[in-house]
């Protein structure tokens, strides 16, 4: 059996938008000031909200990137006192699938995130998620703040 991650579900809602169904990740693992380590099982669900026509398409681990990044931000400003600031995704770069589908990998699948660029008007993002050994998806996101 695997360690417990630091955040667990419920903590992790807490922090972001996504809510229900739509709170991709299950797990953080670790984390600091520039990174974030997360673990999710939903992918296997027959009634994930993404999945159609009995699928889970691997495109939707852009998703799971972006949602890696809410998480981030929302640790990173419940550490400084505060929230997470609202945000949308503007930008995905250098995206590169290799997997089809995820809904047939059973066991966890793993996201890594780094901050590469952060400022007043927002963040950019790398991240790499993977399934045991096998990277499945890669790229870069960018997220720009709404108003306050």
């Amino acid at each position: 059996m695997t360690e417990p991650g630091l955040l667990q579900r419920d903590a992790i809602a807490a922090l972001i938008p996504h809510q229900g169904a739509m709170c991709l990740w299950d797990e953080v693992l670790a984390w600091d000031a520039q990174s974030i380590r997360l673990r999710a099982f939903n992918h296997c669900d027959a009634d994930h909200p993404l999945r159609s026509r009995g699928q889970l398409r691997a495109v939707h681990l852009c998703e799971y990137g972006a949602q890696a990044m809410a998480v981030h931000g929302g640790l990173r400003a419940q550490q400084a006192g505060g929230r997470a600031r609202a945000g949308m995704l503007v930008a995905l770069r250098g995206v590169q699938l290799h997997a089809t589908r995820i809904d047939d990998l059973e066991g966890a699948i793993v996201c890594e995130a780094q901050v590469l660029v952060e400022g007043d008007s927002g963040w950019q993002y790398a991240f790499a998620i993977r399934h045991g050994d096998a990277l499945l998806a890669e790229g870069r996101a960018a997220v720009l703040h709404g108003p306050d």
